[in-house]
């Protein structure tokens, strides 16, 4: 269960990242970062996704951090298309690390939705490039990665992959062809919008299920 949510401020390259952390009763066993969906067209950490994927987080134990981008709350900076949203993500996982020692040294977990689901495959094959850490559960939902692909994806072969068949900002075949290409399994949920309207409670399901195998 959720204990509490604490603001927080980490530095990205342009300045302040404004995040919050959702944390559990007890002891953590980890920590998630999750990633909000698109800054200009409304996306910030409060989108419903965004909070279901952290509470779904915090119920397995973990510390939720959920940043605004750039230009969003109190986040410096302005939209870069994923590049500097990816450059301030790595600089935020350094800082977490130091300054959350018993979680960093759990699980870690990476999400993201829309948006946010570029800015996690990017900030994944950025770690693993530089040879770093990377999370042990990668989760995409609404993915939106090839839009705003700015370098290579190297990403895992158990990334979850969770998609609205009726998505209407990205269409069900474009994320298809992202899994494909990939050789990645993908959760299709029937008559789901973008948003998912309607069918929190089944994302919410298969998230933790996904997270009770890590």
């Amino acid at each position: 269960m959720l204990a509490r949510t604490e603001k927080i401020e980490f530095q990205g390259a342009v300045g302040a990242i404004d995040c919050v952390l959702d944390l559990p009763m007890d002891a953590p066993r980890g920590w998630a970062l999750v990633l909000h969906p698109h800054p200009l067209h409304g996306g910030a950490r409060e989108n419903k996704i965004v909070t279901t994927i952290a509470r779904a987080c915090v119920q397995h134990g973990l510390v939720a951090v959920r940043p605004n981008f750039r230009g969003v709350g109190g986040s410096a900076g302005e939209f870069d298309a994923a590049v500097g949203e990816t450059a301030d993500m790595v600089q935020l996982v350094s800082q977490f690390n130091k300054a959350y020692p018993e979680a960093a040294a759990g699980k870690w977990v990476l999400a993201g939705f829309s948006f946010g689901t570029s800015v996690a495959a990017q900030l994944y094959s950025e770690l693993a490039a530089q040879s770093r850490t990377v999370p042990d559960a990668l989760l995409l939902v609404g993915s939106a990665v090839e839009r705003f692909k700015f370098r290579d994806i190297a990403i895992p072969d158990d990334t979850f992959l969770a998609h609205g068949e009726a998505d209407e900002v990205v269409p069900l075949s474009e994320a298809m062809d992202f899994a494909r290409g990939r050789g990645l399994p993908m959760v299709v949920i029937p008559d789901a919008s973008h948003f998912f309207h309607g069918k929190l409670l089944v994302l919410k399901q298969l998230l933790q299920q996904r997270l009770a195998s890590v």
